[in-house]
């Protein structure tokens, strides 16, 4: 009997345990059992203007199914990043003037540093500039590629702060556009992959993500080369994407906000490091409420609810939308509305050209 009794345990318990001690690690994701009140928004508060977004197909996209989406959130103006530059910006706001939507979406520019060694390159640059905003560009926006991967002829990488760039920094200041622009990634990507590193799930799950001070540079190296822009040229209104990956010491981010201040920031990707320290954030915006615009980078509908939740909301210990950028639960700032107007679209509408403020007061 006894027998019997172990082979049974062997056959059918022992299979669970060992099923249960080797799962992934990657896979554990369970839910809270916490039971707190919950506000789920699938509208913001106020209309607001995503400063961040990106629309490849714009030129030839059916923009009403667009429009739908944004009314859906009360998304009062979306601001598309991907506008290229020349031709094919132009194609892009006539596609808007097509659909009679030039108060509701918005373009920027970009420009190709290829050929940078070229002797014309800088003033064609100039020149595509002002084409551009004659357009309908409303500002211009810089990838990260600069710094992180775009090369000179000779292989050389080519420096966020490369003298030759000066001048269109200084166009942008005269023709009163912004410039967003994104340098490096997290700081945890160049850090050591081990148990100490915060990030480490995400890049075991991505990992093209893993920097090194070699490839291509240090984190601290491109930082302070784009802080070198902002110190040189102080007439030029720069909008500092992902709040500069500074959104997990904001103390730091805010001697950076009174050290240069034409510099701007966004919170597109990073409303995670906001949302797990509410308290912190909430003083941080209500100091810095004049400087802060709403972003979210991807354009992915579903997932604006989240930065609702953060900004508008005293949730406790809710997650991310996604197992994506971040891996902790969040909590709420409960922003007031003086700020919330502020950050939604009142400064986007000081220091973006060409909006119209009736879209945000209906």
């Amino acid at each position: 009997m006894k027998r019997l009794i172990y082979l049974f345990l062997l056959l059918t318990v022992l299979p669970l345990c060992v099923r249960a001690q080797t799962m992934d690690f990657e896979k554990y994701d369970p839910p809270s059992s916490l039971v707190v009140p919950e506000h789920v928004l699938t509208r913001s508060k106020f209309p607001f203007l995503d400063v961040h977004s990106h629309h490849w197909n714009m030129a030839t996209q059916d923009l009403t199914g667009l429009i739908k989406e944004m009314d859906s959130l009360n998304m009062g103006v979306c601001m598309n990043l991907s506008g290229r530059g020349g031709a094919a910006l132009k194609a892009i706001t006539d596609n808007i003037k097509k659909y009679n939507l030039e108060t509701r979406i918005a373009v920027f520019t970009n420009l190709s540093f290829k050929g940078i060694d070229d002797a014309d390159w800088t003033s064609n640059a100039i020149k595509q500039i002002e084409y551009d905003v004659k357009n309908g560009a409303r500002g211009l926006k810089i990838f990260k590629s600069l710094g992180l991967s775009e090369r000179d002829s000779k292989g050389n990488l080519i420096r966020v702060d490369d003298p030759r760039i000066d001048p269109v920094w200084a166009k942008c200041g005269e023709l009163g556009i912004p410039v967003i622009i994104h340098t490096a990634d997290p700081k945890q990507f160049w850090d050591p992959l081990d148990e100490k590193n915060e990030r480490w799930l995400e890049l075991k799950l991505n990992p093209g993500r893993k920097r090194s001070d070699t490839d291509p540079a240090p984190f601290d190296t491109l930082i302070k080369q784009q802080h070198h822009i902002f110190q040189k040229h102080p007439k030029t209104t720069f909008i500092n994407a992902h709040f500069g990956w500074y959104a997990s010491d904001l103390k730091k981010l805010g001697q950076l906000l009174d050290l240069y201040p034409n510099m701007n920031i966004e919170f597109g990707a990073v409303i995670a490091e906001l949302g797990r320290q509410p308290r912190a954030a909430a003083a941080f915006f209500d100091k810095y409420q004049n400087r802060i615009l709403f972003g979210k980078d991807a354009y992915h509908p579903e997932e604006y609810p989240t930065y609702f939740r953060v900004l508008e909301t005293a949730d406790e210990y809710f997650p991310y939308h996604k197992r994506y950028h971040a891996f902790w639960r969040m909590y709420g700032m409960a922003l007031p509305d003086k700020i919330l107007k502020k950050v939604y679209y009142e400064n986007a509408l000081r220091i973006i050209p060409g909006l119209d403020r009736k879209v945000f007061e209906k």
